[in-house]
């Protein structure tokens, strides 16, 4: 049975659920329990508009996660098409680094909004599990990526992204560890890698 898709949105309702997401975001990572009221007032959004669009937190806060998530794993494809398998692949570990950091005090608010009795529970990776596998398949056929690593074996790679203490100096330990992954990923493929 196929679920009827929401008719798309005006433009200026669409700008308004932008700028409620986007402040949510800010606000959200800063405090788990900011009071919506403060996020629609801060987004110069009325009530309704905001309730309209979000009638709850835990829907408000699965969204930004979802949104976050889908910009994520649609920047492999912008990649893809602008630089060699191997070295988007990279940059897209790179850029996944940098939502996992950014992400880290929004998961608090993730937390409360899925264990919520009656809750969805916290979305699944999949969008960006898929532009995994996408940036894996270019890298394979290019022969510069390892044939036969999944993208559910690329996630468990890189599970480690999300131990590093955030409000610390991620960057360096994020690097070497990403850098390992490819490493990795390179060693057993079809033709050398580029350097990256």
């Amino acid at each position: 049975m196929r679920q009827k898709k929401d008719p798309p949105l005006r433009s200026d309702a669409q700008r308004n659920r932008e700028r409620i997401l986007e402040v949510a975001l800010t606000e959200l990572t800063r405090c788990a329990e900011v009071p919506l009221s403060l996020i629609a007032k801060k987004a110069c959004v009325g009530q309704g508009t905001f309730y309209r669009n979000f009638p709850n937190r835990e829907s408000l806060v699965l969204e930004i996660y979802r949104h976050e998530m889908q910009q994520v794993a649609d920047s492999a494809a912008d990649l893809l098409r602008c630089r060699e398998p191997d070295l988007a692949l990279r940059e897209w570990m790179d850029h996944l680094a940098r939502f996992a950091m950014a992400k880290a005090g929004l998961a608090d608010a993730l937390r409360q909004a899925t264990s919520a009795p009656g809750s969805p529970g916290k979305p699944s990776p999949t969008p960006v599990t898929d532009a995994a596998e996408s940036l894996l398949r270019a890298g394979e056929k290019a022969g510069t990526i390892r044939p036969g690593v999944t993208g559910e074996d690329f996630m468990l790679l890189i599970a480690g992204l999300w131990m590093i203490d955030p409000d610390g100096a991620w960057q360096p330990q994020a690097t070497r560890l990403l850098d390992l992954v490819m490493a990795g990923l390179r060693t057993g493929a079809a033709s050398p890698g580029s350097a990256s």
